[in-house]
């Protein structure tokens, strides 16, 4: 299995877009089928957390001003990740983050993400619902002691994804389960889902 970088960002809010800022990001390395790597830290950038949030995720503005500075923090992210492939949970929202925090200190992500959660929609339709916690529950998958910290959420992820790859392979009789494929299955309809993984496989064996 291919290394990828699994991220998770915990905010100010849910938009860059409105002035929202990180205050938490790790990253969790996936390879070879198992965690090898993790990064993780606190980020200071000057933003106020609402009480609301403080309550969700226990980071607290007193936190933020002993944390090291964004600029710092994302600087390593960025040495970190590399050139990696990206997962998130909703990749979406940690996307908008991570290109607004790089693009503070000049860096411009070239690799794509891939979202487990739009392919957990494809793989487990039957799931009550499709939210990271509900996933982990479902699947019987480890659980963090606490989540919305943003290490713990990117570890559960790791999980998740680990899991889909394997169900995958078991299910299609695959080798190998690429992160281009994945990225193409999480925007299949669930019905055409066989079709692309056959397609795929057709395609693979061409090229061998």
């Amino acid at each position: 299995m291919e290394a990828i970088a699994v991220i998770d960002f915990e905010t100010t809010g849910m938009s860059p877009d409105m002035g929202d800022r990180a205050t938490e990001v790790a990253v969790v390395i996936v390879a070879g089928g198992s965690i090898v790597d993790r990064y993780q830290s606190l980020m200071k950038t000057g933003a106020y957390i609402p009480a609301f949030i403080e309550e969700l995720t226990g980071i607290s503005n007193a936190m933020i001003r002993q944390a090291p500075s964004a600029t710092c923090v994302m600087s390593e992210l960025a040495a970190f990740v590399g050139d990696m492939p990206l997962v998130a949970h909703n990749a979406s929202f940690d996307s908008r983050f991570l290109d607004a925090e790089w693009s503070r200190i000049g860096q411009r992500r070239q690799q794509e993400f891939a979202c487990s959660m739009l392919l957990a929609r494809r793989i487990y339709p039957d799931a009550p619902n499709h939210k990271l916690g509900t996933l982990v529950r479902h699947l019987d998958l480890p659980q963090a002691a606490r989540a919305h910290r943003a290490l713990a959420d990117a570890e559960m992820t790791a999980h998740l994804w680990l899991r889909m790859v394997s169900d995958l392979k078991e299910r299609h009789g695959m080798s190998r389960v690429p992160h281009e494929l994945l990225r193409k299955l999480q925007k299949t309809p669930k019905a055409k889902l066989a079709n692309c993984i056959a397609r795929h496989l057709v395609a693979e064996s061409a090229n061998k």
